[in-house]
């Protein structure tokens, strides 16, 4: 195995763009693959471009009729079918969707085929993390879902047992929904409640389908509001033990940048610094538990200058194993960029203040009043027994 990371980066990803006024702008890939310049992130890592996901990859987890669907709506947004969730509000139709999508699911592909063969330890594919898109339709911004097929794309490799944790505020749905059925994979999703956040859904109840699959599905549905000790109370007080019982070949983690306190869609109040934190934790238990096989994406994040390009170039830096120092002053020829592409003034160091956070065990200081401790319980309650472990 290469002891060298793998960062996916195609320039054309940057053409995944619904336009002016929609949150999702392009820019803040561009001005992450900028700071990952100007940290040398990209002399520490094998820096590729994989091909586009071709019919027969996007088929693992898509169906025929909506592939269909988008390359008609990519050749004319006008046409765009609002059956499939193409050309709506949140998924506006532009030319060249397909090809951008597809460019997207197949950097996600060729990690997770390059870590499975041992040609890198870990592989990053910060553009990708498009977990809402289900397999006959759109949803969330997301169009190919490139993080079920990366690990729809394993099981077909060989895989018997893969592991996908999502920290992103959203409840990663598409990738739940994909593997509901499926036993050899465990979904983790830590996200604001479904009560006050879309998709409305990720209760701990939802614990995967029957049989086998039943506790194959895991869901921390957070208050809103929390910040840094309670997210991060809630990862440890779930992810580890369930990772350690389930043994997986393969870790696949999704690290939306949209917990963050300034993101403007959604209402947790998590740093920088916390967020740095969780990247660390989910580098550790790949190496304790998936004998260091790591495929890291990126996801969602709105605040597209001072929070996405530092958060996703401190997982570049980790996945790199040469971590990027909070403190650390951002190089000026990168605020320079930032200027040029936003004329907003770019941040000035790569950590929010709060390092190092603090970590408690949730057991420490456990409230049975507190609406964080009640929500890591349920959790527990629902699907650690499914799984042989203690609640």
């Amino acid at each position: 195995m290469s002891g060298r990371g793998l960062l996916m980066w195609d320039e054309a990803v940057t053409k995944y763009d619904f336009g002016s006024s929609h949150p999702m702008d392009p820019v803040r890939l561009a001005l992450t693959m900028g700071l990952v310049r100007a940290y040398g992130l990209d002399r520490a890592m094998d820096v590729v471009a994989a091909r586009p996901a071709g019919d027969s990859t996007l088929r693992l987890v898509h169906r025929e009729d909506y592939v269909a669907a988008v390359r008609a709506a990519s050749e004319d947004p006008a046409s765009a079918d609002q059956s499939y969730g193409l050309g709506t509000v949140d998924d506006p139709a532009f030319a060249g969707m397909h090809e951008a999508s597809a460019l997207i699911a197949g950097q996600s592909v060729g990690a997770a085929e390059a870590v499975w063969r041992g040609e890198a330890a870990h592989a990053v594919n910060f553009a990708g993390g498009l977990h809402h898109a289900m397999p006959g339709a759109a949803s969330g911004f997301c169009i190919y879902n490139d993080a079920s097929l990366a690990v729809a794309r394993l099981l077909e490799l060989g895989a018997e047992r893969v592991a996908y944790v999502d920290v992103d505020v959203h409840h990663g749905d598409g990738v739940q929904a994909a593997f509901w059925d499926d036993p050899r994979v465990l979904t983790i999703s830590l996200h604001e409640h479904p009560r006050t956040l879309f998709p409305q859904t990720g209760w701990p109840e939802e614990t995967g389908g029957t049989g086998a699959a039943e506790g194959s599905a895991v869901n921390v549905a957070l208050p809103a509001g929390t910040g840094d000790e309670g997210w991060l109370r809630a990862f440890h007080a779930v992810v580890p033990e369930l990772l350690a019982g389930f043994r997986p070949q393969v870790l696949v983690s999704q690290h939306g940048a949209d917990t963050h306190f300034e993101d403007p869609l959604a209402h947790l109040a998590v740093s920088l610094d916390a967020q740095r934190a969780v990247q660390e934790a989910c580098h550790e238990l790949a190496h304790a538990h998936a004998d260091g096989k790591w495929v890291a994406l990126g996801g969602g994040g709105y605040e597209v200058v001072y929070v996405v390009p530092r958060s996703w170039t401190h997982l570049v830096g980790i996945a790199a194993h040469q971590p990027v120092a909070p403190e650390s002053v951002i190089p000026s020829t990168w605020r320079d960029e930032v200027y040029a592409r936003t004329r907003q003034l770019g941040p000035a160091r790569m950590t929010d203040g709060r390092w190092p956070v603090r970590l408690r065990s949730w057991e420490d200081g456990y409230d049975p009043a507190d609406r964080l401790d009640q929500s890591i319980l349920a959790t527990r309650r629902a699907v650690f027994p499914l799984r042989g472990l203690l609640a």
